[in-house]
C-alpha cells in the first residue's frame, strides 16, 4: 500500500527551475506517467522522488510521511522503492536467476523462499527457460525483463521507471509497453514512469501528467488527454493536431476571418471577443468530393470548408493530406482511412462536429 503526494515541489540548478511548485496526488496502485520534452524536469521529478536529490521547495509523502523536503531526506535505500533505468543495469557476469534474485539476498529469507519467489517472478516475465544464461545471451527485451524481474522480486512499495524502453527497437518497445502493462495489472505497484513517448504513456498509464519548463500544463486519463487538451502544448505535443486561431463570438461560434465561422463544442472558459485557439485532431476531419455543397451533412450542424488537395502521402492503413481553404490562408492536415482516394489539386470539402473543435488555453 503507497499513496505518493508531491506539494509544492521544486528544484533549481543554478538560476533555472528544473521542478517549479509541482502539486500531484498518485493514488494506491496507480500507474501514472511524467510525459513531456527533453528538459521538462520529468526525470529530476523522478530522482526526487527516488530520494537521489533533496528538493529545494515544497515536501514528497509516501503514506502520509514525509521523506523528503528541504530539511528531510529518507535515504534512497530506506524507501522501499525500486527503479529501473534507461539502461538495462544487469550484471553481466551473473546469470538471468542470480540477477533477479540478488535483492532478496538482504531480505532474510531462507534459501527455498528465496528460490520461489524468483522461480515465479521469472514465469511472469517468459524467463523461465533462460534462468541460467548470461545478459550478453539474451536480446535487449530480454534483458529488461530482467530489469523488471529484479525490481518487482523485492516487493516494493512504489516502482519508478525511467524511460526504459528507450534503447529497444520499434517492435521490442511496442511489445514492452503490454508487458510493463500486464505487470502493473499483477502486481498492483503504486508506479510512476518517466517518458518522452507518447504512445507508451497512451498504453501504460492509468493517469498522463504532462510537464513543460517544469511544470504540470495537464493531468487526465489518456483519453481526457488527448480528446479535451487544455492547453495549446498539450495539443501540439499529443498526437497531431490542427491549430486555428480567431475571435470567440455568442452561440460557441468562432470568428476564423474572412467571413469563414467555425462552430465549437464548448467554450465556457473563454469569453465573448476574446481571441482563442482551437484544436481539431486530423482524424475527426472527414473529406467528400466537390460536386455540390453536402446538405445531409448541414442538417446535421457540421462544420464545413472548402478548398483543394495540396499533398497526399500513402500510410497503407490511413492517407495523410493536406488540404488548403478557399477564401482564406488555412490549411488543414486531414488523415482518412485509404478506402476512398483523392487526387492532387482535387477540389473537396472537409467537415468536422462541433464537439471536436476543442477551445485551447494559450499556456
Amino acid at each position: 500500500m503507497a499513496t505518493v503526494s508531491l506539494k509544492g515541489l521544486t528544484k533549481r540548478f543554478a538560476e533555472t527551475a528544473a521542478v517549479n511548485d509541482l502539486n500531484l496526488e498518485i493514488e494506491d496502485g496507480e500507474f501514472v506517467s511524467l510525459l513531456g520534452p527533453s528538459g521538462c524536469g520529468k526525470t529530476t521529478t523522478l530522482r526526487l522522488v527516488a530520494g537521489f536529490i533533496q528538493p529545494d521547495g515544497g515536501e514528497i509523502r509516501v503514506n502520509q510521511e514525509v521523506i523528503s523536503s528541504p530539511s528531510v531526506l529518507v535515504p534512497p535505500e530506506r524507501r522501499n522503492m525500486s527503479m529501473i533505468f534507461q539502461s538495462y543495469a544487469v550484471w553481466p557476469h551473473m546469470t538471468v536467476f542470480q540477477n533477479v534474485s540478488y535483492g532478496l539476498k538482504f531480505k532474510k529469507l531462507s534459501s527455498g523462499e528465496s528460490e520461489r519467489k524468483v522461480e515465479r517472478l521469472l514465469q511472469l516475465v517468459h524467463l523461465e527457460t533462460l534462468k541460467d544464461r548470461y545478459p550478453t545471451e539474451l536480446s535487449g527485451g530480454q534483458q529488461q525483463r530482467v530489469a523488471l524481474a529484479r525490481a518487482l522480486v523485492v516487493e516494493p512499495q512504489i516502482l519508478l521507471l525511467d524511460e526504459p524502453l528507450s534503447n529497444l527497437d520499434a517492435n521490442l518497445r511496442e511489445e514492452m509497453r503490454f508487458e510493463i502493462r500486464r505487470l502493473h495489472d499483477e502486481f498492483k505497484i503504486t508506479s510512476i514512469y518517466v517518458t518522452h513517448d507518447q504512445s507508451e504513456a497512451m498504453v501504460i498509464a492509468d493517469r498522463i501528467c504532462v510537464m513543460n519548463q517544469g511544470r504540470l500544463e495537464q493531468v487526465g486519463r489518456p483519453e481526457e488527454i488527448y480528446e479535451r487538451p487544455k492547453t495549446r502544448f498539450v495539443a501540439e505535443f499529443i498526437g497531431k493536431t490542427n491549430l486555428l486561431s480567431g475571435t470567440l463570438e455568442e452561440g460557441k461560434r468562432i470568428s476564423l476571418g474572412n467571413g469563414l465561422m467555425l462552430r465549437v463544442g464548448s467554450g465556457e472558459n473563454f469569453r465573448n471577443g476574446e481571441k482563442v485557439w482551437v484544436s481539431i485532431r486530423p482524424h475527426d476531419l472527414q473529406l467528400d468530393r466537390e460536386e455540390s455543397e453536402p446538405e445531409g451533412y448541414v442538417k446535421m450542424g457540421f462544420n464545413l470548408f472548402y478548398g483543394a488537395i495540396s499533398r497526399r502521402i500513402y500510410f497503407g492503413e490511413s492517407i495523410d493530406y493536406l488540404v488548403e481553404l478557399s477564401g482564406i490562408d488555412l490549411v488543414l492536415r486531414v488523415i482518412t482511412p485509404p478506402i476512398k482516394k483523392y487526387d492532387l489539386g482535387q477540389k473537396v470539402w472537409v467537415l468536422v462536429e462541433p464537439q471536436r473543435c476543442v477551445i485551447v488555453g494559450e499556456r
